[in-house]
């Protein structure tokens, strides 16, 4: 008995109407990166894994998957090493190549290496899969796609204004309203890590506060001792778990935990602006929030950081997120090139829409209507006139078989196909078609002329 065929954990098909559906998405986002002057790019599915490892953290170097090399890839590894078992020494010599965890980091590998042939500042955008060893659950998954819009090569705070924007441009042209776009800075994360006395554990002190809507304070607290915070410095963090009000009075409360600190402050003028301007410009259906707890990408963002949180009652991670990263190109030998990027997570956002039923009728482009084939002679009167309606740009076909006119009209209901057009001797001597509406039963015979202007 043959085995049952399967598809990895964390990958899905799609059938047509999914297809649809993804499609609708793409267009809209990709509809409003042009509008934003963004231009296209596509890079490789697979990178060089050191253009890839230890620009995501360890956790992120662990969630890479990783390519076997070419041939007998096990020949050149010594007896020594292979008994060793040791992944972490065995995988370079077996493995050069890695699929792409992101799209971010290959696009800063992209700028380095076509720089001379680059007019910056570069807007692009990248609509492209990614994959990650994660646990598969609902809304994660190992093979997902990323829609991506970059800046690099300005410092302008105008960008992560345009950004705000963008995000709020995508959301409300999917009718997606109430989603919550997020927003923190590195700066103030490092002036918090300074003011309790904590600079050297930064990482440790944001991953822990970043899991403060999940654990709770106190748990946050927990963690923060045992990574070696003083809890005199913890105690100095109260006000922060006590932070309330709106983004303008967040800021004053942030301004007096952080009035000893430089970089905070800093961190403080560059979210200021922000709101500021947002404040003048209004946005059409998100809203604005600071998050002192966010904490995202931390590695490698330098100045704001972005997540996109679905409207309140939506159960689901966050559905777009990134930040300014002044440093990221720098690790591919180009210095002093800014910039600053978001993205929007394709599938979370599908099944927010999914759960939310606002996907319009209109998505599926279904076939118009489906001609009934009676015979080779009848079949080919049939393709002519198909032939003359898809060059109208309507959606047409002949059914390729001239089976059982029941099993084709079964055929075209299942496929929810609107109209049937019967072509037979009485038609074809008259120069007519006969129109049949599905769901009505009411038909008409037309000539291919008025055929067009009813199914256009």
């Amino acid at each position: 008995m043959a085995q049952k065929p399967s598809i990895p954990k964390g990958t899905r098909d799609f059938n047509p109407e999914q297809v649809a559906k993804r499609n609708y998405i793409f267009n809209t986002i990709q509809t409003q990166f042009e509008r934003f002057g963004f231009q296209p790019i596509e890079t490789p599915s697979f990178e060089n894994s050191d253009t890839l490892m230890g620009k995501y953290g360890d956790e992120g170097d662990r969630l890479i998957f990783k390519i076997l090399n070419s041939g007998d890839f096990l020949r050149k590894v010594e007896d020594s090493l292979y008994t060793e078992k040791n992944a972490t020494k065995l995988t370079p010599k077996i493995s050069e190549k890695a699929l792409r965890y992101d799209l971010t980091v290959p696009f800063a590998r992209y700028v380095v290496q076509h720089q001379n042939d680059i007019e910056f500042p570069f807007k692009r955008y990248q609509m492209q899969p990614v994959w990650r060893a994660d646990r598969p659950q609902k809304g994660r998954f190992r093979e997902f796609y990323q829609c991506d819009a970059d800046v690099v090569g300005s410092t302008s705070l105008w960008q992560e204004v345009e950004f705000v924007q963008l995000y709020d441009a995508v959301f409300s042209a999917l009718q997606l309203e109430g989603v919550t776009i997020k927003i923190n800075n590195r700066k103030i994360l490092s002036g918090i890590a300074e003011v309790i006395g904590a600079s050297d554990k930064l990482i440790d002190f944001t991953v822990a506060l970043d899991k403060l809507d999940k654990i709770g304070e106190e748990k946050v607290k927990e963690e923060m001792l045992a990574k070696g915070i003083s809890e005199e410095g913890i105690n100095k963090l109260q006000p922060l778990f006590e932070l309330k009000g709106d983004f303008a009075t967040q800021i004053q409360q942030l301004q007096d935990i952080l009035s000893v600190s430089e970089e905070g402050q800093k961190g403080i003028e560059e979210l200021q602006f922000i709101n500021t301007a947002i404040a003048e410009l209004g946005l059409q259906t998100a809203k604005l929030q600071l998050d002192v707890t966010l904490a995202r990408g931390l590695n490698y963002y330098t100045g704001a950081i972005f997540e996109v949180a679905a409207p309140e009652g939506v159960k689901m991670g966050s559905i777009g997120g990134g930040g300014r990263y002044d440093d990221l190109t720098g690790i591919f030998g180009l210095k002093n090139m800014s910039g600053v990027g978001i993205s929007f997570g394709l599938d979370r956002i599908y099944l927010v829409l999914e759960e939310l039923n606002l996907f319009p009728n209109t998505v599926n482009k279904n076939i118009k209507a489906l001609f009934i084939n009676f015979g080779d002679n009848e079949a080919l009167y049939a393709i002519k006139a198909v032939k003359a309606l898809r060059n109208h740009n309507i959606n047409t076909e002949l059914y390729p078989d001239a089976a059982k006119m029941g099993k084709q009209m079964k055929h075209a209901d299942k496929r929810q196909i609107p109209y049937t057009v019967l072509v037979g001797e009485k038609e074809m001597e008259s120069s007519k078609y006969t129109l049949k509406h599905m769901v009505s039963g009411e038909q008409e015979q037309l000539s291919l002329d008025e055929l067009i202007a009813k199914l256009a």
